[in-house]
């Protein structure tokens, strides 16, 4: 079976992503249920479009699939159709994957149509006669309404939903398993109920259906009462990170619970996918969210974190207490304990500090001789850090070791990149280099790219959030 699915690090070379363009259900989220749809804030949709996110999907294409995008698609083209997969001149990669045409596909398939449909319409509550006009509907304006909620005409069924722009959040692929997510607030649910039609049906993951776990409900849980039953084993993919061939990362947070962190370990284990499995709760806080909005990985020896949560507890008593404005300064912990299989026995050991772990990853797991270096959200100035924190500072997605794709915005987080040796190039600067010739992606080595994000930052996520990678080399081929 060819290998499609594969993922045992943060940091090994990318060939293959999820993804999902802005659609028109993002254009109509407005500011009395923005909050419920789990945005801060409302925003310019063809902004968000066609001068940020369609240069987020440029890049990918010229580093995973560049024969998908040479001579297809110049600069300066207003004509958006290439990045539409209704349209003739769509990309369509295999490589760079667009949600919407997985749902198309699997929308194909007559009993899954009709499956789908029904449950699509149990948890929006429709109607029978709208069940009925859903079913009436082309497969490609079908595929719409399930994602916005709304037709091509503008008649509204339901909410859109928002936030599938960050496909991160609906699994994980850990080695060749597939984790999928169960989500902890209803604004999500309908993205959860689609993929997980897409991974179950679609063609694409043939050979791979007998790998997904699922995060289930405890046996008994419909004889709880009713103020205990909501949403207790909840996991979202910005929690779950895949750092080493057998170590597995799960945030404990405002939407990840431990109980369906539990759950996860029991199962990973039981399968021997992984041999050890780190839980770090971290504050239940929208400020933070998920573990990839506080840290992600740039090479095997290089972390991007918030310093905040990244010390001891004894440091931080040492640092600052007050700020320049005279308020007292907080330093916020994380528990961090791992679990790991011994002799067949589980056994655990603890870590009194993020930037403990991190070494140990980089040292211990992937076996690293250079130093291990962090750089700091905000280059761990003042008001910088947590400003910058907002906006995705620590939020990247590595497209091969030491090159990865961050936001213009954060400033002072560009410059301690910098000040470790990183290059920092924006976006359209580096595709017009790819596009007259004089560089090739080959060629990009420890550069994070900064891509245009006046209206991506809005939405509350960063470029790690908006991937759900498939496959990546492997950090240790002459093991696999």
């Amino acid at each position: 079976m060819e290998t499609k699915i594969f993922v045992d690090s943060e940091v090994g070379t990318l060939k293959r992503l999820i993804i999902h363009s802005p659609d028109s259900g993002l254009g109509k989220v407005v500011p009395s249920k923005a909050q419920d749809w789990l945005f801060e804030d409302i925003i310019h949709l063809e902004t968000m479009r066609s001068k940020e996110y369609d240069y987020y999907v440029r890049l990918l294409l010229y580093f995973l699939d560049p024969d998908k995008i040479i001579g297809k698609a110049p600069m300066g083209n207003s004509d958006r159709s290439f990045f539409k997969p209704s349209s003739e001149n769509y990309f369509d990669s295999d490589k760079v994957i667009e949600f919407e045409s997985l749902l198309f596909d699997v929308l194909q398939i007559e009993s899954v149509k009709t499956q789908i449909i029904a449950a699509v319409s149990a948890i929006e509550e429709c109607s029978y006669l709208e069940m009925q006009y859903f079913l009436s509907l082309n497969l490609r304006e079908l595929s719409k309404v399930l994602i916005t909620g709304m037709t091509e005409s503008g008649e509204m069924f339901f909410p859109p939903i928002p936030n599938l722009i960050f496909t991160r959040d609906i699994g994980i692929v850990i080695n060749d398993h597939i984790l999928l997510n169960k989500p902890a607030k209803a604004a999500r649910s309908r993205e959860s109920l689609l993929a997980k039609y897409i991974f179950f049906n679609h063609p694409f993951f043939n050979g791979y259906q007998s790998k997904i776990i699922e995060v289930e409900e405890e046996e008994e849980h419909f004889l709880m009462p009713e103020d205990r039953r909501q949403r207790l084993d909840t996991l979202e993919g910005g929690d779950v990170m895949m750092v080493a061939p057998g170590h597995l990362l799960i945030g404990v947070s405002e939407r990840t619970t431990v109980e369906a962190a539990r759950q996860v370990i029991d199962k990973l284990f039981e399968k021997k996918v992984v041999k050890k499995v780190t839980l770090l709760k971290i504050p239940a806080k929208r400020d933070y969210m998920h573990i990839d909005t506080i840290f992600t990985q740039i090479k095997k020896n290089v972390w991007v974190l918030l310093a905040s949560l990244g010390r001891t507890t004894d440091t931080a008593k040492n640092e600052q207490v007050w700020d320049e404005l005279g308020q007292r300064v907080t330093h916020e912990e994380l528990v961090i304990k791992q679990f790991y299989k011994e002799n067949d026995q589980v056994k655990s050991r603890s870590f009194d500090n993020l930037e403990e772990l991190l070494k140990y990853i980089s040292e211990i797991d992937l076996k690293c001789t250079e130093p291990v270096n962090f750089v700091y959200s905000g280059n761990n100035e003042f008001p910088f850090g947590a400003r910058e924190q907002w906006t995705d500072s620590c939020n990247l997605l590595v497209i091969k070791e030491g090159v990865a794709i961050g936001y213009d915005r954060n400033d002072k987080t560009a410059e301690a990149f910098r000040n470790l040796g990183f290059k920092t190039i924006t976006a359209g600067d580096l595709i017009h280099k790819f596009e007259s010739g004089t560089l090739s992606p080959k060629q990009v080595e420890n550069t994070i790219i900064l891509l245009p994000s006046a209206e991506l930052s809005r939405a509350r996520g960063g470029s790690h959030c908006m991937s759900l990678p498939l496959q990546r080399d492997s950090v240790f081929p002459e093991i696999n």
